[in-house]
């Protein structure tokens, strides 16, 4: 597949996703989003991969939103490969069913918030930083709130929201946004961890932790066992 605004790459069992807009700092437009969709898509149904790995060309991670393309649709290029289909960037994020890290090399800033919030590991570099500067513009970072929630407390999460100023690596992993300095990580190792796992086993696990959210306390363990009974199934 040719894509208009990432490149992808399977070796081995890694699948790398770049996003390779770097004269628009990455922006993301509908185009792209569908982009990443698409690709996502593929990894979660090619068992040859077993963990998805998110990065980008350019002095910037990604921007988020490229506003003018979405108010324009004609300033968008769209991929006659494509359909493109209204879709937030975190649902694509959250349909992913294998362990994903980002790779950081760049700022953070608005939606890619979206990206690094729905990743499993996120490794950062000492230079990146991260801003939501929606407030500032009047906005307000809406759907990253969601992601958000899902590594910050709410009160976190709102005060991270109200906060337009840039801020520094070591203030991301506070948020938990970061998990791991960039040039601390052994990345062949960490790799390396994912060779002899058991795709399916991965895909079960992912999918189970997911949907946990949604079930009520007094029935996570019966769900839970249900899954284990269905994975054993599937390896017979």
């Amino acid at each position: 597949m040719t894509y208009n605004y990432i490149k992808t790459d399977i070796t081995n069992f890694v699948f790398t996703l770049t996003l390779a807009r770097p004269e628009k700092r990455n922006a993301f437009t509908p185009t792209m989003v569908n982009e990443i969709r698409h690709a996502l898509v593929s990894a979660n149904y090619d068992d040859r991969v077993k963990l998805v790995l998110i990065n980008a060309e350019g002095p910037v991670f990604c921007a988020g939103m490229d506003l003018k393309t979405f108010n324009d649709p004609s300033l968008d290029i769209q991929n006659p490969h494509i359909v493109n289909k209204e879709i937030s960037l975190g649902e694509v994020m959250e349909q992913l069913n294998k362990p994903s890290v980002a790779i950081l090399e760049g700022d953070v800033i608005a939606g890619a918030f979206l990206l690094i919030a729905n990743c499993t590991y996120v490794f950062a570099a000492e230079k990146v930083r991260f801003r939501l500067p929606e407030l500032s513009i009047g906005l307000f970072p809406f759907q990253v709130m969601a992601g958000l929630l899902k590594v910050m407390p709410e009160k976190m999460m709102l005060q991270l929201c109200l906060n337009t100023d840039y801020f520094d690596r070591e203030k991301a992993k506070e948020y938990g946004l970061v998990d791991r300095n960039l040039e601390d990580v052994d990345f062949l190792t960490f790799v390396d961890r994912f060779n002899t796992v058991d795709t399916k086993a991965l895909v079960a696990g992912l999918s189970a932790a997911k949907e946990l959210s949604m079930i009520t306390p007094d029935k996570r363990y019966n769900y839970l066992l249900e899954k284990l009974a269905a994975l054993r199934d599937i390896e017979k």
